[in-house]
C-alpha cells in the first residue's frame, strides 16, 4: 500500500432498520420541510405503502402533495411535470419513495425547482447543476439501485428514448430511510433483477481501477450478503432476515461505487435500457455480467479470486482457477433466481449490437474498468451474452 491515498465521504444521513420509516416526520422537520412533494409510481400507490407514508406525515403535521406519474426509465417530460407540481404547490422538500426510477425522479425534480433555467436536458452530464436542489429524502423499496446514496439521476430523453444521466454532488439525498419492511411486497422477478443490480455494483466497484481499501471492504461484504440471501429473498419474500440483508447489501454496494464508479456491465446496461429495447436495468446487468467478468478476468485476476472466495467457492489449484469460479458462481445464481440468461431470450436483436456498443463507448464507467476495451470488445461481449447458457 505504498503511497496510499483516497477520499471517502457519505454525506447522506442513513436511517436503517425495520420500522424506521416512522422517523420520516422527524427527518422532514430536521431538514426544514413543511410542505413535501412525494415522488413515486403507481405500484407504490397500489401496494399500500404510500398510504402509510401519508399517515406518518399527517401525524407529524406535515402537509404534502403526491406526484405518482413516475414510469420505468422515467422521461425528461415526466420530470418537468413534477417540477411544475412542486412549484405550484409551494413544496420545500422532496420525498422519493420506490425503486431507482422514483428516487432518480425525485432528485431531478428537486434540482429543477431550484434550477429553472432552460430545460432538464441542459443539465445532462456532470457538474452542470448550479443551485442546490430542494432537500431530498430517499426511501428505497427495492434492494438494488442505491440511488438513495448516489450523485446521479438516470433518466430517458423523450426525443430519441436514449438513457441520460445528470451527475452532481448536489443531487445526493440529505437522508435515506432504509426500512426492510418496505421491501417485502417486492415480487420475485423484481427482487431478482434488483438484487443482480446490487451484485453488479459490488463486483464492478471491487475490481475497478478506482477501488480503495475502504470501498473494497464494503463491496466484498455486499457480495457475501447477496450470495447468501438473494435466493431466499426471491423464493420467500416474507423472510425479513433475507430482506434486511439484501437492503443492507445494496446500501453497502452504493457506499462503495459512489466513490469508484462501475464498469463495462453498467456501460452496456444504459443502452440496453434505451430506444425500443428498454430492458429493466437490473435484468440488463444480469444478462451481461458473467461475460463482462470473463473479459475482465485478466485485468484483475486477484480480485476475481477474492470474489469467488467471498461467494463461498473453494480455492482452486491456481489463482486463475479460483478466479474462474467467480464467473461460474454468478451464472449459477442467475439460474437459481429464475432470470433469463441470454439476450436472445429477451428479444434483443443482433443488428442492435453495433449501436448498443457505440452508445456504451460514451460511458465514463469504461475509464475505470480493469481492462481497456474497444467497441469490438463490447460487441464480442454482447455476442456471448446473446447465446448465454
Amino acid at each position: 500500500m505504498e503511497n496510499l491515498s483516497f477520499l471517502f465521504s457519505i454525506p447522506t444521513l442513513i436511517v436503517f432498520g425495520c420500522g424506521c420509516i416512522k422517523e420520516l416526520g422527524k427527518r422532514v422537520k430536521e431538514l426544514g420541510g413543511s410542505k413535501a412533494i412525494i415522488v413515486t409510481d403507481k405500484g407504490i400507490v397500489s401496494s399500500g405503502i404510500l398510504g402509510g407514508i401519508k399517515d406518518i406525515l399527517k401525524d407529524s403535521g406535515i402537509s404534502f402533495t403526491v406526484f405518482d406519474e413516475v414510469e420505468p426509465n422515467p422521461l425528461d417530460t415526466t420530470i418537468e411535470r413534477g417540477k411544475e407540481v412542486a412549484i405550484r404547490e409551494g413544496c420545500n422538500i422532496v420525498i422519493g419513495i420506490g425503486g431507482g426510477s422514483s428516487m432518480d425522479s425525485a432528485k431531478a425534480i428537486a434540482m429543477r425547482v431550484n434550477n429553472q433555467e432552460g430545460t432538464l436536458l441542459d443539465y445532462v452530464g456532470v457538474n452542470k447543476v448550479k443551485n442546490p436542489p430542494l432537500p431530498i429524502i430517499a426511501i428505497p423499496t427495492t434492494s438494488g439501485t442505491a440511488s438513495e446514496l448516489t450523485i446521479f439521476s438516470v433518466l430517458t430523453d423523450s426525443r430519441d428514448m436514449t438513457k441520460i444521466s445528470i451527475g452532481s454532488d448536489l443531487l445526493t439525498p440529505k437522508a435515506a430511510i432504509c426500512d426492510p419492511l418496505l421491501t417485502i411486497s417486492m415480487p420475485p422477478n423484481i427482487t431478482a433483477a434488483t438484487g443482480m443490480d446490487a451484485l453488479t455494483h459490488a463486483i464492478e466497484s471491487y475490481v475497478n481501477t478506482m477501488a480503495t481499501p475502504v470501498t473494497k471492504v464494503l463491496a466484498l461484504e455486499s457480495i457475501k450478503l447477496i450470495s447468501k440471501n438473494l435466493r431466499r429473498a426471491v423464493s420467500r419474500g416474507d423472510d425479513i432476515n433475507a430482506r434486511t440483508n439484501m437492503l443492507l447489501a445494496s446500501l453497502l454496494a452504493g457506499m462503495s461505487f459512489r466513490h469508484t464508479r462501475l464498469g463495462i456491465a453498467h456501460a452496456l446496461a444504459m443502452p440496453l435500457g434505451s430506444w425500443d429495447i428498454r430492458l429493466p436495468h437490473g435484468l440488463a446487468n444480469a444478462l451481461v455480467l458473467p461475460y463482462v467478468m470473463e473479459f475482465n478476468l485478466p485485468g484483475n485476476l486477484e480480485a476475481y479470486g477474492e470474489i469467488a472466495l467471498a461467494i463461498g467457492e473453494n480455492p482452486g489449484v491456481t489463482l486463475r482457477e479460483t478466479a474462474l469460479k467467480s464467473i461460474k458462481a454468478v451464472k449459477e445464481l442467475i439460474k437459481d433466481i429464475g432470470l433469463p440468461r441470454s439476450l436472445k431470450a429477451v428479444g434483443v436483436k443482433k443488428e442492435d449490437f453495433d449501436r448498443i456498443a457505440q452508445e456504451a463507448m460514451k460511458s465514463g464507467n469504461l475509464a475505470v474498468n480493469p481492462r481497456v476495451c474497444k467497441k469490438e470488445d463490447l460487441i464480442s461481449i454482447l455476442e456471448a451474452s446473446y447465446e448465454g447458457e
